[in-house]
């Protein structure tokens, strides 16, 4: 059975593979933002997270394309704006050098961000 957490879009890549170093990882992902209640619940599955301007934050993600729904079941398509907030439905598996592996299976949008630039307003 599925574990599920919610948070806010940190960042988003569920329409097309990960970049790092110029490299696609080919895996998809989404970055939460958690509230205490939501890290502790990841923390005590064992899921390692990270702190960001003085947020936690966890990385889920997967090999394979990712099913995105509102909240009446209809498909969402396209990128998840940053702030967006979701829940996330995930397996876990334990993974010994880097605690464990949250591996990302669905995306219920609860209420969705606007995706925008990095280009000031005044561009």
């Amino acid at each position: 059975m599925s574990n599920l957490a919610t948070g806010t879009i940190a960042f988003s890549n569920l329409t097309e593979h990960d970049v790092y170093n110029g490299k696609s990882t080919g895996k998809y992902n989404v970055v939460l933002r958690l509230d205490d209640a939501e890290a502790a619940k990841l923390a005590e599955l064992g899921c390692k997270l990270k702190t960001y301007e003085g947020v936690e934050q966890r990385k889920f993600v997967t090999q394979y394309p990712v099913k995105v729904v509102d909240l009446d079941d209809k498909p969402v398509v396209g990128e998840l704006g940053k702030g967006s907030e979701v829940r996330v439905a995930f397996d876990t598996a334990p993974n010994e050098e880097h605690g464990t592996t949250c591996y990302l299976t669905a995306v219920r949008v609860v209420s969705l961000a606007e995706v925008t630039g990095d280009l000031p307003s005044e561009f």
